[in-house]
């Protein structure tokens, strides 16, 4: 059942034309033209048009909907926003949001953005994980709301019937959605169909920090794939992307592969104890600094893999991954045929780099645990959690959150159990990195404000 809606989707799929769009202009440099080209080049087809998202408000549930039917235009587009985890550009473009292409004609089409763009205590940061991105609400409403308007559904949206996209407002399904559109294409990257669909392990992941990126030489959390731009495409293989197509796309991702490398990371707002933060930094170095890297004048990352029997963080993006997937993936033209170091079988997760890291929450791969505090402090990470949309906790250094021991039995709707945590879903742990066990209080005091300053 499952392969035959997998081949429906991608049949379906077929008949829906590629968008095009503008060239850059001209005289920008590689990193200008890439911050360009995603914001402004549609590089898979479009969910909706403009009719549709204006129309979205139509779904909600009450007393939301009431509330939407009686405000103004713009005050229902800054609703949708808030729902949806949409934020402004930082330069510009008033109503066309950060994590969408929108064309000429007024087709939304996803970008990178998405899942690696949000904000932080109100503040729209480009890089910064999408911590509040609802995409399989926004895929749930604007599937709801095409028949009254006589639209045809997009294939994503069919698809969504079946595919999970993301449990969790923040986090997505994402690697899966890469094993599945990868199944379709032989080594040239030619569509194929006469394929048999590998076991799909859904979960749901954090997007990591593009900032990050720049100190990498592998890349995704079990660095099993090697830091390239043809690596960066691969959410552009939908159906509607002939070889030639896609293959054609390749000087674009340089160009966005050079925009992620030039962004660093935001500095803390906020005051900071020196004087603690020092005491913290000869904590860090000798506790953290061997697998997490050491920050200021010297910098280093030693980009080390820990062993899942030894971080004990949730395993299974680990084995999520086909090895039949990874090794389709080396051996393909994205692998550059072998030439790049694509490693089959990982054995655990790389310890991320930490810059910026005040802004990155929530923490760990799958964004199970919500403040820097929380990561110190294992045994008293919340079961269940939620967060406010533009609260920073400033003690805990992280997501304000409130706290529980299950999902209400009152919140009832999908849209709204997606606002909740919940670490005892699949996939969802919160267990593991305890390391700070070794500290005593004092010493994890001093660390949380030596954070605050990377």
């Amino acid at each position: 059942m499952i392969r035959a809606v997998f081949f429906l989707f991608f049949v379906l799929a077929c008949f829906i034309s590629p968008l095009n769009a503008q060239d850059p202009p001209v005289g920008l440099t590689p990193a200008q033209r890439g911050e360009w080209l995603i914001l402004n080049k549609p590089f898979i087809t479009a969910d909706f048009d403009q009719e549709t998202f204006d129309n979205l408000w139509k779904t909600w549930p009450e007393p939301l909907k009431s509330r939407a039917k009686n405000a103004t235009s713009e005050q229902r587009r800054q609703m949708a926003f808030s729902r949806y985890g949409l934020t402004e550009r930082p330069h510009g473009s008033i109503g066309k949001p950060l994590q969408y292409v929108v064309t000429d004609r007024g087709e939304w089409v996803m970008n990178c953005h998405s899942c690696h763009s949000g904000k932080v205590a109100g503040k729209v940061i480009p890089g910064v994980p999408n911590s509040l991105f609802a995409m399989q609400t926004l895929l749930e409403e604007t599937r709801a709301i095409k028949p009254q308007l006589g639209k045809q559904l997009s294939s994503k949206e069919i698809a969504s019937f079946f595919f999970p996209l993301g449990s969790t407002v923040g986090t997505t399904n994402a690697v899966i959605f890469g094993v599945a559109l990868g199944t379709f294409r032989d080594s040239e990257m030619n569509l194929v169909t006469n394929v048999k669909v590998p076991m799909l392990l859904h979960h749901d992941m954090d997007a990591p920090a593009w900032w990050h990126y720049k100190k990498k030489k592998q890349i995704y959390i079990d660095g099993f794939a090697e830091k390239n731009h043809r690596v960066l495409m691969s959410f552009a293989l939908v159906r509607s992307n002939s070889s030639e197509r896609y293959r054609s796309f390749e000087d674009d991702f340089r160009d966005i592969s050079a925009y992620i490398e030039s962004l660093d990371a935001p500095v803390y707002p906020y005051a900071i104890d020196r004087k603690l933060a020092s005491r913290g930094k000869d904590v860090f170095d000798n506790h953290c600094l061997r697998c997490h890297g050491s920050y200021g004048e010297k910098e280093s990352y030693p980009e080390r893999t820990i062993p899942i029997d030894e971080i004990g963080t949730d395993p299974v993006r680990l084995r999520a991954l086909p090895v039949v997937y990874r090794e389709g993936l080396k051996k393909s033209w994205v692998g550059e045929y072998g030439k790049l170091n694509t490693i089959t079988d990982p054995k655990g997760y790389v310890a991320p780099p930490l810059d910026g890291v005040w802004a990155t929450a929530p923490y760990f791969h799958n964004g199970s645990v919500p403040t820097l505090w929380h990561v110190l402090h294992p045994e008293q990470r919340p079961a269940v959690w939620r967060r406010t949309e533009d609260g920073y906790d400033r003690e805990r250094v992280g997501l304000e959150i409130e706290s529980f021991d299950r999902v209400p039995r009152d919140v009832v709707t999908p849209a709204d159990k997606r606002k909740y945590f919940d670490t005892r879903k699949f996939g969802k742990k919160n267990s593991g990195h305890t390391y700070p066990n070794e500290l005593d209080e004092q010493e994890k005091r001093a660390v949380l404000e030596y954070l605050k300053t990377i």
